[in-house]
């Protein structure tokens, strides 16, 4: 007889976005409906078509994100984790980012306080980055273009390549576990903590951190995604610009930012008596193998994705009271999915909130998913739903699909089960369900 698959609990959490740079200040902005889009500070984009975005502001990557951890080797002793001046240069923007957001993760789950019990061969990492270090690749290019091969920094690859993130975190906590990075677009960090479900669930770990980040504020990428039209224009109200499902929306708005979690195997957690935000319950990942950049018809990838999360997590719809939408608000993509999550829980739409988190931190690619599954997490845990800001006026082929969008205002009540989706370019879908334990 086949074992079943191992539980796996979340009990640490850490943020760095646009609206907090910490997970607790990030969920407070959330559920207060506060927006972190403005113009944006890091270039001038006064001559794009799209002069707003979701940037980290008042970052210091070199601030202790957590004491004490325990460094690698027998002789151990208690340091602060956090960069050193001299390893801030080896990395790009996107690692600064995962980085504060994994040791957080970390310190808060506890961890720490028996990691003398703990073998680093069991503990492994899963971040995704969707794009790398676009911001490093397009700076190194301009010092090679103007002083030539002895000017490219030997640091570049490092500053440039997905995996260094997981690498570097696993260096500072000691993680000798499976360590891996997702790439998928927008739906990297929703398929990274899915995979890293199910590396916990096979048993090749017993604690995984996993999440995503993303850092691309660069002109290259900012006019890149305005000359696809996917970007909203609304640059003289930049606070009012991303409203998914919103009849006047225009496109989404860039981000950046990480998310991380601390997975753990159910048992392991519950021995040492961990704080369990929820379980991570069922994982679904599909491809629309249609297009590049838009949906399938009907959402039919997306569908497909939230029922086989659903059918891993063994709930039915009845049982959902939350979707975190992947809702970014484009004027086609949010109506789809909104299709498909109606389709999905039909005859079960009464207690179902569903709500787009990215209304207030506009799009953070490969940091999505996470930031999706965070909030899942936490209404799971608060018991309150955050709200669909902008929503205005209603789309009316989304108003007559009888779902609650949460418009304005977070919505006070108990979730015993959510679900969180993210879909990427390239018709990658990852749906995520999470539930209380």
């Amino acid at each position: 007889m086949t074992a079943a698959p191992r539980r796996v609990a979340i009990t640490g959490l850490g943020a760095v976005t646009p609206v907090g740079l910490t997970a607790p200040t990030t969920w407070a902005a959330l559920i207060a409906g506060r927006t972190g889009i403005a113009r944006i500070e890091r270039f001038d984009a006064s001559e794009c078509a799209s002069q707003i975005a979701g940037e980290v502001r008042n970052f210091d990557p070199l601030a202790a994100r957590c004491a004490p951890v325990h460094p690698r080797g027998p002789a151990g002793g208690a340091v602060t984790a956090s960069l050193l001046p001299k390893e801030l240069k080896k990395l790009g923007r996107f690692s600064h980012l995962g980085l504060a957001a994994g040791l957080e993760a970390y310190a808060d789950s506890g961890l720490d306080g028996i990691r003398g019990t703990l073998r680093p061969e069991r503990i492994g990492v899963n971040l995704g980055v969707g794009l790398g270090g676009l911001p490093e690749i397009v700076a190194m290019h301009e010092i090679w273009r103007l002083g030539g091969f002895r000017k490219i920094s030997p640091f570049f690859i490092l500053q440039s390549a997905p995996n260094i993130l997981s690498g570097q975190l696993a260096i500072l906590l000691d993680c000798r576990g499976p360590n891996l990075s997702i790439a998928s677009a927008c739906a990297t960090s929703g398929h990274s903590l899915g995979e890293a479900l199910r590396t916990l669930q096979r048993g090749d770990a017993d604690v995984m951190l996993a999440g995503g980040a993303e850092a691309v504020m660069t002109p290259i990428a900012v006019g890149a995604f305005a000359q696809m039209r996917a970007l909203s224009t609304r640059n003289d109200a930049p606070e009012r610009a991303s409203r998914p499902y919103d009849v006047d929306r225009d496109g989404f708005v860039i981000g950046e930012g990480s998310v991380v979690f601390v997975l753990e195997e159910y048992e392991h957690a519950r021995r040492r008596g961990a704080r369990i935000y929820a379980e991570l319950r069922g994982y679904g990942a599909t491809a629309d193998a249609y297009h590049l950049s838009a949906l399938a018809p009907e959402a039919e990838g997306s569908r497909r994705a939230m029922r086989l999360a659903l059918d891993d997590s063994g709930l039915a719809p009845g049982q959902i009271g939350y979707v975190s939408a992947h809702a970014t608000s484009t004027p086609a993509g949010d109506g789809e999915e909104a299709q498909a999550i109606a389709a999905v829980f039909a005859g079960a739409k009464e207690q179902l909130q569903v709500s787009a988190v990215k209304s207030m931190t506009g799009h953070l690619l490969g940091g999505a998913g996470a930031l999706g599954a965070m909030a899942a997490a936490l209404a799971i845990h608060h018991g309150v739903v955050p709200p669909t800001i902008n929503l205005d006026r209603l789309d009316p082929a989304c108003a007559d699909l009888g779902l609650d969008f949460t418009p304005k205002v977070a919505v006070e009540k108990r979730v015993d089960a959510a679900l969180a989706n993210s879909f990427g370019f390239g018709g990658t879908n990852a749906s995520l369900v999470l539930a209380r334990i």
